[in-house]
């Protein structure tokens, strides 16, 4: 932290003289030693901060991917045996079986039609400001039309700048409703409406202001209709071994319809679905396991010989996370893994013997999985629970980097006050050489006069 000395710090309108800009760099080194030692603690803690980040970042990163390859699905896989119904894929903790799956009828959105004009840029109605209200809920009920209480109603507001089929079309877009600006066969042009799939999501639009873009654009399922349905909203409706269920979409995900499976319903009818154990599966995943620690152990390493070297934070997750390979964690037998083809080498990397993997393939897909994966007891269950425990808000690595920024904003006041301090000093020194230059005085602070006192004394 270098003390600036130019014309603006000194007390005189002039230029510091080179003679006099000389001695107070000289005098004032020694009080340079304070901020040289203070920049060093500041880059010290702003490098181990950096590190830190690094290290959460790298397990987050790793914890992410292991949490993906964990869970029973992962080791199974899904077909349908009539695609143009559905299709399937295994996901989470699918297990195997087959399922009778019934498809009898296909979520929709609502579609509605406005009558037809000859051109989309003529202007409709007076230009008037006008409020169209668009309210999603379930229509053809007992009780009339029913608000689904989830999806916040849409506004949009027609004047003299978008009162065109075109501009319309733009101001709805705008408020989140899908609307387009449809040319018939004949040539002329409407407006189209299209609804969230989903018999929720049927349509209820009230205007209020210009009576003809009223006339144009209200539909009330219960009362006046003047745009025309030519799509209900509706579920989807199917069922998985003999149960009923029914979806908003054509995409039932994980639970919806069998538990760990997606099924993305393509047509009407019938295909069983069936799961099964894919060891080819097995193997790409605990490859994807593998890739993913030796990128961390690789981070770790480099942590270790850099920005973290020392660090006690570090120093567990390496400890920690090497631990659980050589015991596996007390619930994954180490031999087991060794027979699976995985090891440890001397830099703390896994290896795969893949000719040692495909063999316990072969023989046991399953044993090799729980290897794996098995109800939160696997290595990669284990390892991934791991990382996120070092990335949580009361780990030791957040613990630590909330004391570095701690330290950090102490460190940057104190370099405030002491830079506030040495810049007082310099113009100080500045007024007094001047002073002497100008009577021919000696000067005591660097030796050529008689006095013997310090900086302070001789600014006090």
């Amino acid at each position: 932290m270098a003390t600036p000395i130019n014309s603006a710090t000194s007390t005189a309108s002039t230029a510091v003289s080179n003679d006099i800009y000389k001695r107070v760099e000289q005098t004032m080194t020694s009080q340079n030693s304070a901020a040289t030692k203070l920049n060093a603690s500041l880059t010290r803690d702003q490098t181990k901060l950096s590190g830190l980040g690094q290290l959460q970042s790298a397990l987050a990163n790793f914890q992410s991917l292991a949490a993906g390859l964990t869970g029973g699905g992962l080791t199974t896989s899904a077909a349908s045996s009539a695609k143009t119904v559905l299709t399937a894929s295994s996901t989470g903790a699918a297990k195997a079986g087959t399922y009778a799956i019934d498809v009898k009828q296909l979520a929709q959105g609502q579609f509605l039609t406005s009558e037809e004009f000859t051109s989309a840029t003529t202007k409709i109605g007076s230009g008037a400001t006008t409020t169209v209200k668009i309210d999603f809920g379930t229509a053809g009920g007992e009780k009339g039309f029913v608000a689904n209480g989830t999806t916040a109603s849409k506004t949009v507001t027609i004047d003299s700048t978008n009162n065109t089929l075109e501009g319309m079309a733009a101001a709805f877009k705008a408020a989140g409703v899908d609307v387009k600006v449809v040319k018939g066969d004949d040539g002329k042009f409407s407006l189209g409406i299209a609804g969230e799939s989903g018999a929720a999501n049927s349509m209820r639009i009230s205007v209020s202001g210009d009576a003809a873009l009223k006339s144009l654009l209200a539909y009330d399922p219960d009362g006046a209709q003047k745009l025309k349905q030519t799509t209900a909203a509706q579920n989807a409706i199917l069922t998985v071994d003999g149960k009923e269920l029914t979806s908003a979409t054509n995409t039932l995900a994980k639970d919806q319809g069998i538990a760990g499976a997606t099924l993305t319903l393509t047509g009407t009818g019938k295909s069983d679905v069936t799961i099964k154990q894919d060891s080819s599966q097995i193997g790409a995943n605990l490859k994807s396991f593998v890739a993913a620690y030796n990128d961390l152990n690789k981070k770790l390493q480099a942590l270790q010989k850099g920005d973290l070297k020392g660090d006690t934070a570090l120093g567990q997750v390496v400890s920690q996370m090497s631990m659980l390979l050589k015991t596996g964690g007390g619930s994954v037998s180490v031999p087991a893994l060794g027979a699976a083809g995985v090891s440890q080498d001397a830099k703390g990397n896994m290896v795969i013997d893949d000719k040692k993997l495909q063999a316990a393939l072969t023989a046991d897909s399953s044993a090799v999985a729980k290897l794996f994966t098995n109800d939160g007891k696997g290595i990669a269950d284990l390892m991934s629970a791991k990382a996120s425990a070092f990335t949580s808000s009361t780990s030791v690595i957040s613990k630590e980097t909330k004391q570095m920024n701690t330290e950090i904003a102490s460190l940057n006041g104190k370099r405030t006050v002491l830079t506030k301090a040495l810049t007082a000093q310099a113009n100080a020194l500045v007024a007094l050489y001047t002073a002497q230059a100008q009577t021919g005085a000696g000067s005591a602070l660097n030796g050529s006069g008689g006095g013997t006192g310090t900086l302070f004394d001789m600014l006090g």
